[in-house]
């Protein structure tokens, strides 16, 4: 990836960035979808806790519900509901990898709604070191759903372009920022068995 597309961990946002993140969250916080960049590819994210804006989201990329989908925080903090209950080594293990491209598979303690987890009995939690991730979460007030802006089973898309193209017309607001500038979406690990389910 360039690095006219990519964005340091350390950018300072500027004043047109910054009134853009909170018009975001402002949408998210009102139960809209909003279209913003990750580390890697262009995301989909709204409220965790809105179903109404997860199932909505769920349609626009036509995916499979019980699949469930990531979340992502500004901080452990924020993610602290979800953590009750782990032990001081696996809170440990978070904390060494976080902020960070690593995606952890938690079991679930019965905080996270269905749509989110799906099927399954984990949930999938992601601290960023996103500048413009981080501030959205901040501006918003908690995680969000962070799956990736496409089609089910299509590539992942990479460019503001790409996403006003697929969704311009159908999500609330589109977040234009830079990508993060990895190659690839972040690792996922269960964090009980340390198995890896994504490189």
């Amino acid at each position: 990836m360039s690095s006219e597309n990519a964005v340091s961990t350390s950018v300072k946002l500027t004043e047109v960035d910054q009134a853009a993140i909170r018009e975001a969250a402002a949408v998210l916080r009102q139960g809209g979808v909003v279209a913003y960049p990750t580390e890697a590819v262009w995301g989909l994210g709204c409220d965790p806790f809105n179903s109404r804006a997860v199932q909505r989201l769920l349609l626009l990329k036509q995916r499979d519900p019980s699949k469930g989908v990531i979340l992502i925080a500004a901080s452990m903090e924020q993610l602290k509901p979800w953590l009750t209950g782990l032990s001081a080594e696996h809170k440990l293990q978070l904390q060494q990898s976080w902020p960070g491209p690593q995606t952890w598979l938690v079991e679930d303690n019965g905080y996270t709604p269905e749509l989110i987890r799906g099927k399954h009995t984990k949930v999938a939690l992601r601290v960023t070191d996103h500048p413009w991730v981080v501030a959205l979460c901040e501006a918003f007030g908690g995680p969000l759903v962070s799956t990736s802006a496409n089609m089910a089973g299509e590539p992942p898309l990479c460019t503001h372009q790409e996403v006003m193209a697929a969704f311009g017309q159908d999500v609330d607001a589109v977040l234009d920022g830079p990508l993060g500038g990895l190659e690839r979406p972040s690792r996922i690990t269960d964090l009980a068995t340390g198995e890896v389910l994504r490189a």
